[in-house]
């Protein structure tokens, strides 16, 4: 028996969990009084934006595998900044922490917290742009 979930209860439960990640990181900042951890949750919003730039630039091209993909610094650029705001936002927790100004529940709710929201980003502009079954496509019209 195959279970089917309509793409309204995919979006609202998407939503759910990016609501759970912007609630880890402000409480992180909250319950402890110190708001470090806000520079947080900018870098996990600015993660996906070299990708999605990159995906619209090359959408009709190639994959990285194929042999016919020329021009690959142009696709891996964007993939390394991503790579680069994905890993600093995970660290800058630890830098504070390690620094001193928060302490270590801030630094793990924090760190939960970003990854909860850059996940969900993800997982949202995969169910925008992924390829998709005709018989998801036919609730759309």
């Amino acid at each position: 028996m195959q279970f089917k979930v309509s793409p309204l209860t995919k979006i609202i439960s998407l939503s759910g969990f990016l609501a759970l990640g912007f609630l880890l990181v402000i409480l992180s900042c909250a319950l402890f009084h110190n708001y470090y951890p806000l520079y947080d949750i900018m870098l996990f919003l600015l993660a996906p934006i070299p990708n999605s730039i990159a995906g619209a630039r090359h959408s009709g091209e190639a994959d990285f595998m194929s042999e016919g993909a020329g021009g690959s610094s142009t696709q891996d650029f964007p993939h390394f900044l991503t790579a680069m705001l994905v890993t600093s936002g995970l660290s800058l927790p630890l830098v504070f922490y390690h620094c001193k100004l928060i302490g270590s529940a801030a630094c793990a709710m924090s760190m939960a917290g970003g990854l909860i929201i850059y996940s969900s980003i993800v997982i949202f502009s995969w169910f925008f742009h992924g390829n998709w079954d005709d018989e998801d496509d036919a609730l759309f019209g």
